[in-house]
């Protein structure tokens, strides 16, 4: 796909490519993964490659924040470090769970640090509690954590 394109480019082309779609009637968002530039697109490679087909976020940011919280079938332009589009995912599975009850099926999918339960709890808590802190808002195991399942659809 050509580089340049702007995301609403970029998601005008997916529905140019998907004609049986309504494109009045879906819902997308434009993010990149948060992890440094480095992060950001070694996540997107790791989706690419189809190891990475999960990912969370702390639910409540998306009320302080004012932001729709995703649905199955919602769709999502996936941007690189550099802000430019490289692929569409559309979510396949939402739930919110409490951060206690992420199970290891998930971690895998989510495809972070060792893939392991463990491996995935130590990072996100660290990373939760980061983001809980800059919202004034506490992390513990209680926390509501918005799990997304997801696959590539469009390149």
């Amino acid at each position: 796909m050509n580089q340049a394109l702007t995301p609403e480019e970029f998601w005008e082309a997916f529905c140019d490519h998907n004609m049986d779609l309504n494109r009045d009637e879906l819902y997308y968002d434009v993010w990149q993964f948060l992890d440094g530039k480095r992060g950001c697109d070694r996540l997107a490679s790791l989706c690419l490659a189809g190891i990475k087909t999960a990912t969370s976020s702390i639910y409540e940011t998306f009320e302080l924040d004012g932001m729709k919280v995703p649905e199955e079938g919602d769709y999502s332009i996936i941007l690189d470090s550099e802000e430019v589009p490289l692929f569409i995912i559309k979510d396949t599975k939402v739930e919110i769970k409490k951060f206690s009850e992420i199970d290891a099926e998930f971690a895998e999918k989510e495809a972070e640090g060792d893939q392991t339960l463990e491996g995935w709890r130590k990072i996100h808590a660290k990373e939760f509690e980061n983001k809980c802190g800059e919202y004034g808002i506490g992390f513990n195991d209680d926390t509501l954590i918005l799990c997304e399942e997801f696959e590539v659809v469009f390149q």
